[in-house]
C-alpha cells in the first residue's frame, strides 16, 4: 500500500513539474506562441547556429565569404519592384543560390537572378521580383558556397499599404 502510494506521488510530481515547464514556456501549443502567429513577419531577428567551433571548415582562407550585402530589412510597395543584393569572395569563386522561407528559389517570369562574376575569386548576385504580391513578403537568404565554406545572409521584407 505505501509503495502505492509513493508510485502515485511521483507520477503526480512528474505530471505537475511537466505542467509548470508548459506552462512557463507559454503554454500556447508549439513554439509557445500565440495563435495564428507567423514567425516569418516577426520584427525579431532569428539566430541561425550554422558553426561547429571544433570545425576549421568555416574558417578556411579561400573559403566562401558574403563581403557585401543588401540591408537586413526591407519593405515594399505592392506591385513595384523589390531587389536584393549579394557580394561574395572565395577560391574558387563562390556559387550564389537564393532562399525564400528556406526553399531554393527557382525562375519564374516575375522573378529573376542577375550575376556578374569579378575576377577570379568574386561573384555579384542581384534577386529582382517585378511585380510583387503580398506572397513575396517573408524571410530571403542569400547562401554563397564553395568547396571550402558556405555563408549566409538573411533578409526579411514585407508590404506596406500605402493609402491616399
Amino acid at each position: 500500500m505505501l509503495e502505492c502510494t509513493i508510485r502515485n506521488l511521483l507520477l503526480l510530481s512528474v505530471l505537475l513539474s511537466n505542467v509548470i515547464i508548459s506552462d512557463c514556456a507559454g503554454g500556447r501549443g508549439r513554439g509557445g506562441g500565440k495563435r495564428g502567429y507567423n514567425r516569418l513577419h516577426s520584427r525579431m531577428p532569428i539566430m541561425i547556429q550554422h558553426r561547429n567551433s571544433n570545425s576549421d571548415y568555416y574558417e578556411h582562407k579561400d573559403g566562401a565569404r558574403i563581403v557585401q550585402a543588401s540591408h537586413f530589412e526591407q519593405d515594399y510597395m505592392l506591385g513595384r519592384k523589390i531587389s536584393f543584393f549579394c557580394m561574395a569572395q572565395g577560391l574558387p569563386r563562390p556559387e550564389i543560390t537564393w532562399f525564400k522561407d528556406g526553399v531554393e528559389l527557382y525562375y519564374h517570369k516575375f522573378f529573376q537572378v542577375h550575376e556578374w562574376p569579378v575576377g577570379n575569386d568574386t561573384m555579384k548576385s542581384k534577386m529582382e521580383i517585378d511585380p510583387t504580391t503580398q506572397q513575396d513578403a517573408g524571410y530571403y537568404e542569400c547562401q554563397a558556397n564553395n568547396q571550402y565554406s558556405i555563408d549566409i545572409r538573411g533578409f526579411r521584407t514585407d508590404y506596406v499599404m500605402v493609402t491616399y
